[in-house]
């Protein structure tokens, strides 16, 4: 699973997610990519979901980048745990993601097929996505 090795601190503030992204909206490493079209934030298992579909999909060719990276740690109480008592320990790591960043690029394959291993990662993601050309 994707996670930073050590934090500074192990717990943050929530934060307000952006509307739109100013950065990463481009590709920049490949020639094929998928595109947030909406804002949310990823756990870093469902990026680890999405990353193994898409190397099944392409069979060990071509080249794939990850634009984003869980290092927002979230906390959760367990579970049957009454009202008070401060705030929860760490439970994962989530990546922002703002509408219209780039969340994958491949590149070294036939176009329909980094589109169709895309879309394949796209349906284990919790947002809506779009598949962008170069």
């Amino acid at each position: 699973m994707l996670q930073p090795k050590r934090v500074k601190r192990s717990k943050v503030h929530k934060g307000r997610p952006q509307k739109v992204a100013t950065r990463g909206t481009e590709l920049n490493f490949g020639s094929v990519g998928l595109k947030a079209v909406e804002s949310t934030w990823l756990r870093s298992n469902q990026l680890e979901s999405a990353r193994r579909v898409i190397s099944r999909t392409l069979s060990r060719g071509g080249k794939l980048w990850i634009r984003v990276f869980p290092d927002k740690p979230r906390t959760a109480t367990s579970a049957e745990t009454g009202m008070g008592g401060g705030r929860g320990s760490l439970s994962h790591f989530v990546a922002p993601v703002q509408s219209g960043r780039i969340i994958f690029e491949i590149d070294g394959v036939p176009s329909d097929l980094a589109e169709k291993a895309l879309r394949a990662a796209s349906h284990k993601l919790p947002l809506k996505t779009r598949v962008v050309h170069r």
